[in-house]
């Protein structure tokens, strides 16, 4: 389920960057956030009744924060408490980067995998921007839409693929 996904979020990711880079609507933006955060919290509610707990966990970090972005998009909400649960979630993302890509989690079936630690940092970089920006008010120009389309493609769309097609 994870492959399906991160197919997902790699849209988001790509479409989030360039809605931001392009002056886009977020309104307009918002929309894919709705698809592919209800898409992923299905998807974890599916894993947790499962008893997948720690895919659930981890899956509902993306879900929610598509949700979060989409509604504060829709509603022009304060962007304050996306900032501070994002800083919580890239907490989080070392945490399990470091657990996924390099120490394992055998409780979970986990080896360790370099591949996902990476992946897992750079979305914890990724998360940490809506902090930096928007709690510690330091901009970060066009760094951070390019991040988003970069790891849109890096660490979801092409990952996506090649789960998908069973190369990885």
């Amino acid at each position: 389920m994870i492959s399906v996904c991160l197919l997902y979020v790699g849209i988001v990711l790509i479409l989030n960057g360039i809605g931001t880079l392009c002056k886009c609507d977020p309104k307009a933006v918002a929309v894919m956030n709705f698809f592919t955060g209800g898409l992923s919290v299905i998807i974890n509610v599916i894993n947790l009744v499962q008893g997948n707990y720690y895919a659930a966990a981890t899956g509902l970090l993306f879900g929610f924060t598509y949700l979060f972005v989409g509604i504060n998009n829709v509603f022009r909400l304060e962007a304050v408490p996306v900032a501070w649960f994002s800083a919580f979630v890239a907490v989080n993302a070392v945490v399990f980067g470091t657990m996924e890509g390099f120490v394992g989690i055998p409780a979970q079936g986990i080896s360790p995998d370099a591949r996902w630690g990476v992946i897992w940092y750079l979305w914890a970089v990724l998360w940490a921007t809506s902090f930096i920006e928007v709690v510690l008010k330091k901009s970060l120009g066009k760094l951070t839409p390019c991040l988003q389309i970069f790891e849109g493609v890096t660490t979801a769309w092409l990952p996506a693929i090649a789960l998908l097609l069973g190369v990885w």
